[in-house]
């Protein structure tokens, strides 16, 4: 299967659950224990947008409010570089212990000094991020050497008998041959997936001429149809034929919301329009129709995965056929 047994039958029971509610409710938590970096990649607005509390690290009780107060059944620590703050193993070790799926995102740097910190767990994935070849990423992240310690990274941590995963984000420069040719390098060590992004403009970021317009996204994931039917693709079908151009899906970014040193950030993990103190106040006070393709400038660009892939994994814009397509590939 594409995901532990376990995690997918949490995620459809969950979301029945939800949908016979009614009300928005949360898939993913972005919690973002800080934002301190080890790195100055050219695409991260973080550093950025986050540099008067830069030095800021969220306690492990405020982050685990968070998670009980948001309920999603799935989080991603991101960041920032999680492995820098220095309780991170005990907030994972906490967060598995309330039952929740856990993706630990980094750049690998940290990884292998780490790793001893953490034992391996059915429901905790560590995710490294991968812009390319040697070349092409190390010239990304600004830093000579970084590939190699992150394939050393996911390298260790697979030996060590943890679930790993790879995140690359597609930017207008990349070579899609080149994402083929990095998954390709990456196939000896039975890798447990791969999330494609297409890059997205931070209003923080001053090299906007890198990121993609929605007609760069369509031509380049026409190529990434291809790789997902070759390799294991953690994006669904439905979203891939989003990116692709072939359906619309309306933005519930809602489904991703994201808690770090300033509240929950509102409206979405791209802009930060205001934070607010609960995530209840979220929820409710957040103009979601505001927001969106042809509601607001700055998403017009936008085809993120934490603003549309909730889309497709509620099924909404369904079509016939969508549920078989979407079975097919969980149990790939």
């Amino acid at each position: 299967m594409r995901f532990p047994l376990s995690m997918t039958a949490r995620l459809a029971a969950y979301i029945l659950k939800h949908k016979l509610i009614g009300k928005r409710f949360p898939l993913v938590l972005m919690l973002e224990p800080l934002h301190a970096c080890n790195l100055t990649c050219a695409g991260c607005g973080r550093i950025r947008e986050y540099g008067s509390t830069i030095s800021e690290k969220l306690p492990v009780a405020q982050c685990l409010r968070a998670v009980e107060e948001c309920g999603a059944p799935l989080v991603s620590i991101c960041g920032g570089e999680p492995l820098l703050h220095p309780e991170l193993p005990e907030l994972v070790e906490e967060i598995l212990r309330r039952g929740r799926h856990i993706y630990l995102c980094t750049n690998g740097l940290l990884v292998r000094k780490h790793l001893g910190a953490y034992r391996p767990h059915r429901r905790l994935f560590w995710n490294i991020h991968l812009d390319g070849l040697e070349d092409t990423h190390d010239r990304e992240v600004g830093r000579p050497g970084v590939f190699r310690e992150a394939v050393e990274a996911l390298r260790a941590a697979k030996a060590a008998g943890f679930q790993v995963s790879t995140n690359t984000t597609v930017y207008r420069e990349t070579d899609m041959r080149e994402v083929e040719a990095l998954l390709e390098h990456l196939e000896p060590f039975r890798l447990d997936g791969h999330m494609l992004s297409p890059g997205y403009g931070y209003p923080a970021v001053n090299e906007q001429e890198i990121f993609l317009t929605r007609e760069d996204i369509q031509e380049k994931f026409r190529e990434a149809e291809r790789l997902s039917r070759r390799f294991r693709l953690n994006s669904t079908p439905v979203y891939l034929d989003f990116l692709k151009g072939g359906r619309e899906l309306p933005c519930t970014a809602w489904g991703t919301p994201t808690y770090n040193v300033r509240g929950w950030r509102s409206p979405c993990y791209l802009i930060a329009d205001v934070h607010y103190a609960s995530f209840e106040e979220l929820m409710s006070r957040t103009p979601w129709e505001s927001y969106g393709q042809g509601h607001d400038a700055r998403c017009e660009h936008c085809m993120v995965h934490c603003g549309y892939e909730p889309s497709a994994a509620l099924g909404i814009n369904a079509r016939r056929g969508d549920n078989w397509k979407l079975l097919r590939w969980a149990v790939r």
